[in-house]
Order: structure tokens, then sequence, then C-alpha cells
């Protein structure tokens, strides 16, 4: 199983650390899935829909290999997937690290990792 740099961009600076095509695209699907749910309930507030919306399970994506990778957001609190952020941790056995990141940023930075590799 071969792997590459997945460079994230956050909110300041960027964490670069060793991981799968496959994985990529796993989270790739999952990242298009949450950011489809988020369009549909902004069209929804949009269309002045009335009574209350119907909560969203909140996302969860994990990532086991050179290191420990969880991506998640909770749907429910973010109007559009523009303004929608993700809880980023990245951790192996020496470091942790949990941070933000906008959730378009992160889909752009696996579409151009995968861009990279293939």
């Amino acid at each position: 199983m071969s792997t590459s740099k997945l460079t994230l961009n956050l909110v300041e600076g960027s964490i670069s650390f060793d991981f799968t095509p496959e994985a990529a695209r796993n989270l790739q699907s999952v990242i298009a899935e949450l950011m489809q749910q988020l369009k549909s309930v902004a069209a929804k507030n949009a269309a002045g829909s009335s009574g209350k919306a119907t909560p969203q399970k909140s996302t969860e994506y994990q990532y086991t290999g050179d290191v420990f990778l969880e991506i998640f957001c909770n749907p429910n609190i973010w109007p559009s997937p523009f303004a929608a952020k993700v809880l980023i941790t990245l951790r192996d056995e020496r470091i942790r690290i949990t941070t933000e990141a906008e959730l378009t940023r992160v889909y752009d930075d696996i579409n151009q990792y995968l861009e990279q590799i293939e």
C-alpha cells in the first residue's frame, strides 16, 4: 500500500502526513456527502420551509495508518457548506494535534492530493 503526503491547510498554517490514495478517496466521498447534506439544509432554509429542521447526523471519519486521523463535523450548526468547519485530530505515539479547518478547503486539499498522485 503506497502512501504520499497529504497536506491539509488550516485556518492558520497547515499539516502534512502520510496518507494512502484509497483513504483519500474514502475521505473525499465522506466530505462530498457532508457537503450535499449541508447544501440541502441550506436550500430548505432559503425556501423558507416552516417548522423545525430535522436534525442531521454528525459526520465522523477515522483513518488509522502511520498516524490516526479523525475528522468531525456537526452539520446542524452550519448554515451552508461554505461556512462549515471541521474538527481535525491528528496523532501518533509522540504528538497530538486538534484544530479546525474550513470544510471546503479540506475538500479542495483532498482533490489536489488525488490529482497529484493519479
